[in-house]
């Protein structure tokens, strides 16, 4: 069992031990070829599963949780860009091991690597699906068979994304800070000309953008049937996911806090909540004719995870929903940008 309350803090999700996770849209990648990290077009607005115990389904209460609206083909990926404290975060897609690949399990393993290390892993936009490159995550229907889900497992009975986090044991978490410590010591005795200035934070994310134009921030934010959302792949993309450096004894022997993430159409979301959900995303070819930037992120002091050969046969959903017919345009090199290298009421976990 976890042993500490996640909770919502605006549109981020706070797990015990310092990690907050934004849901991101963006921009959908074209399923051939291998592409630049797209941007980011604001956050998903989420609310708390229980808030609502009169529309939503009652094994979305059984499960607790929060719930985000999306649309169908839409993609995403996962900010961690707030962790601090080194913490190791399990990310599920339908109960399946995003980086992995294996059965979502309720323990740390590194054999293979089934989670991910922060803060060194700024973000995830897809599943481990190749050598320095992932699979853009793209939200479909269940029941089709096009989630990863299915496609690994051979059912959809979950949907959905699954986090879990951990922290360092206490005394590796007690030497990581003494070391920090330190280090800002050193740092401040550094004479000024020798201090690093204007240097980008290596975990800093690709900029927030909105479909809206102008002011470019986050976008203008009887019982239901059950959740009918999944996760299933897109384009492939330039990305690292990171092997771990530390000694498996450093991990805490329990996870410090879980919670389900539900995925609702935006008709669901309306019926639930009586809210309006978040316009449809921008167009991609309006996007690179605007001359705005796509990203490319490199860590060289850390090395990736071999791909998972599961995720590796995970087909793109085109195969299921048909070609994607909306005109591609490739940015050009100027507008690929390197990158360097508790409010609320907690979040009800359940049985899943």
């Amino acid at each position: 069992m976890t042993n500490g309350a996640v909770r919502i803090d605006g549109d981020s999700l706070l797990l015990p031990g310092g990690v907050r996770v934004r849901f991101v849209r963006t921009l959908r990648l074209p399923e051939k070829g291998t592409h630049s990290l797209p941007p980011g077009l604001g956050h998903f607005p989420l609310r708390r599963v229980e808030d609502y115990a009169a529309t939503v389904p009652q094994e979305w209460l059984d499960r607790g949780g929060v719930m985000l609206p999306v649309y169908l083909r839409e993609a995403m990926w996962l900010s961690f860009a707030g962790t601090v404290e080194p913490n190791a975060l399990q990310v599920g897609v339908g109960k399946v091991c995003a980086v992995s690949g294996k059965p979502w399990h309720s323990r740390l393993s590194r054999g293979p690597q089934n989670y991910l290390v922060l803060p060194r892993q700024p973000w995830l936009d897809g599943i481990n699906s190749g050598s320095g490159t992932v699979r853009q995550f793209v939200a479909v229907p269940l029941g089709m068979g096009a989630t990863v889900e299915g496609q690994v497992t051979g059912e959809e009975k979950w949907g959905g994304l699954q986090l879990q986090s951990w922290t360092l044991a206490d005394g590796p978490l007690e030497a990581w800070r003494e070391e920090q410590r330190r280090a800002a010591e050193r740092r401040a005795a550094m004479p000024r000309s020798a201090a690093p200035y204007g240097m980008p934070a290596p975990g800093a994310a690709p900029a927030m953008m909105s479909a809206s134009g102008g002011g470019w921030g986050s976008p203008p934010v009887p019982r239901s049937p059950a959740a009918a959302m999944g996760l299933g792949v897109g384009g492939s993309m330039r990305q690292e996911v990171y092997k771990d450096d530390r000694p498996a004894s450093d991990w805490a022997a329990e996870p410090s806090g879980r919670v389900f993430v539900h995925l609702v159409t935006p008709p669901q979301w309306r019926r639930i909540t009586g809210e309006e959900p978040p316009s449809s995303p921008v167009d991609r070819a309006a996007y690179t004719r605007a001359g705005l930037p796509w990203f490319d992120y490199y860590d060289a002091d850390s090395e990736d995870l071999a791909p998972a050969d599961t995720l590796g046969g995970v087909k793109p959903v085109g195969e299921w929903l048909g070609d994607d017919h909306t005109p591609w345009q490739q940015p050009s090199p100027h507008q690929v940008k390197p990158l360097g290298d508790a409010p609320g009421k907690p979040v009800a976990d359940g049985d899943w």
